[in-house]
């Protein structure tokens, strides 16, 4: 009994890292539609975001089932709440994956973001992207180092979404309306998605030290 209860610990585990996978190419391809104004990528970002939603179903279906039946105490309740509570993180990551493509496709054939901004938007997009690279090498190595390093990509992010307010309010800005909106919009949605990637990390943390602290602490 305890070989299959293990056994479906580690498929939690599996699954985890596979929605992560998802939303590794969800958030990378959002970010290349939105760069280069590439409507069949943003489609397909927008198509996929599916899968990450149906992973989520089932998974958070499984942990409930293992609390039921399994009642687990110690160390294998983290697991299976932190399971649950990683699931619908990594779904919102999606999400936001998929709000990011919207506006590429709203915006087409014209790019969303002005040229003013693009160096910003590059370096969020490439923020962004190691920020999920790292968050599924975070659940399939527990290493506090990388959860570390997510934690320094999220300041990135931060810094990255302060700059897109410097230059709304600058006396430089002579975006329309419409770009106004979007780039509001997608400093938000890049700052959300490194928090996210944040939330990942402390919980695998929290898996591995069993204290729930942030994992800036000692740098």
């Amino acid at each position: 009994m305890r070989q299959i209860f293990e056994a479906e610990l580690t498929q939690l585990g599996d699954d985890l890292a596979a929605m992560s996978r998802l939303v590794e190419h969800a958030i990378t391809n959002a970010g290349i539609a939105l760069l280069t104004a590439d409507l069949q990528l943003a489609e397909t970002v927008i198509a996929d975001d599916v899968a990450i939603d149906a992973i989520e179903r089932d998974l958070d279906e499984r942990c409930v089932h293992l609390l039921a039946q399994q009642q687990p105490v110690a160390t294998d309740l983290r697991v299976v709440v932190s399971a649950l509570r990683m699931s619908a993180t990594l779904e919102r990551m999606g999400d936001l994956a998929r709000h990011i493509a919207q506006v590429a496709r709203r915006s087409y054939p014209r790019v969303a973001v002005p040229n003013s901004l693009s160096g910003t938007f590059t370096e969020m997009h490439e923020a962004a992207t190691r920020v999920a690279k790292r968050t599924t090498a975070v659940l399939t190595t527990r290493d506090l180092e990388v959860a570390q390093s997510i934690e320094r990509d999220d300041d990135l992010l931060d810094s990255l979404h302060a700059d897109t307010f410097t230059a709304l309010l600058g006396v430089g800005w002579n975006g329309n309306p419409q770009e106004t909106v979007d780039v509001t919009l997608l400093g938000r949605y890049y700052e959300r998605f490194g928090d996210h990637g944040v939330s990942v990390a402390r919980r695998v943390t929290y898996l591995v030290t069993g204290a729930f602290e942030d994992t800036r602490a000692g740098r």
